[in-house]
């Protein structure tokens, strides 16, 4: 009798330490969030700092986007367990970066397809080896290959995912936060999860091209959603008036930037004048600035 009360405190111990799960919330029907903190990636929260989750349809869950670890990656599918007893069909990675992408490895089983933008795969491959090199350094990880998976299928447009009751349709946009940005909307409820073509709070990060992100803007703005999911921040419920704050923080950087080189002004000084206006209205606004001006003006000095 002995022996089996130990074994029975065993295996109640062994499901303390499963893996646990992420917190999600239903922002809308079958729609689920975990909504990042505005940090700086780093060792203390790995990476984990973007807008991840899942919608579920009658047949078929999507998750999208896996998280910026492994480990969040697998929190992130044992929320998907705890919420649904449907299948997971598709991993929807909206573009290449760590914070989006690292939590793949968690969702590489039998019947899960992989998708992101038609350039996704190609972004992995160029810049894989320096993910892998700086992740245990930067984020506290340690990666390998097995961890940067690329789509199954590629979006070169658009891309209808029939969940069940649902229809996701994915848009793959011309430049702007990168080359390879991938917006997700749900016709069940009127969402859309731009990702990070969307910041609200934390500053905006410009990895792509200014003049894109402006014009795809522009295309955005112009279209009505109920929700709007952003990379980073909470629900959006105003739209387009949430992304007005971006807009004109982009179109500063784009004006003052031209009014420079007008002048012969070079980039090391652009960097301490341009945009600082805006200072006191973002969130990390001192880690990514510089460099989104750095961006910027190499874009624009070629006009």
């Amino acid at each position: 009798m002995k022996i089996i009360g130990l074994l029975v405190l065993l295996a109640a111990s062994q499901q303390v330490v499963a893996t646990p799960s992420l917190p999600v919330k239903e922002v809308a029907n079958g729609i689920y969030v975990h909504f990042g903190k505005h940090q700086l990636p780093d060792s203390k929260n790995h990476g984990e700092i973007a807008n991840v989750g899942f919608v579920v349809g009658s047949k078929c869950v999507a998750v999208i986007d896996s998280g910026g670890s492994p480990e969040q990656g697998f929190a992130l599918k044992q929320s998907v367990l705890q919420t649904t007893h449907t299948p997971i069909c598709y991993v929807i990675n909206t573009h290449v970066h760590p914070d989006h992408i690292y939590g793949n490895r968690a969702f590489k089983t039998a019947g899960v397809k992989f998708v992101g933008h038609q350039k996704l795969a190609r972004a992995m491959a160029t810049r894989g080896s320096y993910y892998l090199d700086k992740s245990e350094q930067q984020l506290g990880i340690k990666l390998s290959q097995a961890d940067l998976i690329p789509p199954d299928i590629e979006v070169k447009e658009h891309l209808k995912l029939a969940l069940g009751g649902r229809v996701l349709t994915l848009e793959a946009h011309r430049t702007a936060h990168t080359d390879n940005d991938l917006s997700v909307y749900d016709d069940k409820t009127d969402t859309m999860w731009l990702s990070d073509l969307l910041f609200t709070e934390h500053i905006p990060t410009l990895d792509g091209s200014l003049k894109g992100w402006l014009a795809e803007i522009a295309t955005l703005e112009k279209r009505k959603f109920r929700y709007v999911i952003p990379g980073h921040g909470e629900l959006v419920t105003d739209w387009p008036h949430s992304i007005q704050a971006e807009k004109h923080y982009l179109t500063l950087l784009q004006s003052e930037i031209r009014a420079e080189i007008k002048q012969g002004i070079y980039l090391e000084d652009a960097v301490k004048t341009v945009g600082y206006s805006e200072k006191n209205n973002w969130q990390l606004f001192d880690e990514y600035h510089r460099k989104n001006v750095t961006s910027a003006f190499a874009e624009l000095e070629w006009e």
